[in-house]
């Protein structure tokens, strides 16, 4: 990530911690995670149909809709005392290094279908690990 970008992503995360901050807005202040479901439901579907109409001018609008939905929940769970942002990025990126052993280990693979495969299988053992720890 080049550093304007990370700044940018900073600036995003800050923004949002102004609006539920003490001098931010009423309704951003209110909302926990369920009431924002129907808003990440719909810039969800936003984002999906400027793909499935290849509106690239659309897209970059719904993608930073979607992208403020995404930073808006980590606020709310770090005010929450549940995680933080730092979490959810930390743990997105452990889980592709790990579902990319082809590109992060020695796994050799010949074919998208066998990448596709291996991902499949890693999933499921995740799955079943995360089941043992609850």
């Amino acid at each position: 990530m080049n550093n304007k970008m990370g700044k940018l992503f900073v600036e995003l995360v800050e923004f949002c911690g102004t609006l539920r901050g003490p001098e931010g807005g009423m309704w951003d202040k209110q909302q926990p995670h369920e009431s924002l479901l129907p808003a990440l439901k719909e810039e969800t579907g936003e984002v999906a149909n400027a793909i499935k109409n290849k509106d690239t001018l659309n897209l970059k609008e719904e993608l930073g809709d979607l992208l403020y939905q995404i930073i808006f929940h980590p606020r709310i769970a770090e005010e929450n005392d549940d995680f933080k942002i730092d979490n959810v990025l930390k743990g997105i990126i452990e889980k592709l290094i790990r579902r990319h052993p082809h590109v992060f280990d020695d796994i050799e693979v010949s074919s998208t279908e066998e990448i596709l495969e291996n991902w499949k299988k890693i999933k499921e053992k995740e799955k079943g690990n995360k089941k043992g720890r609850a």
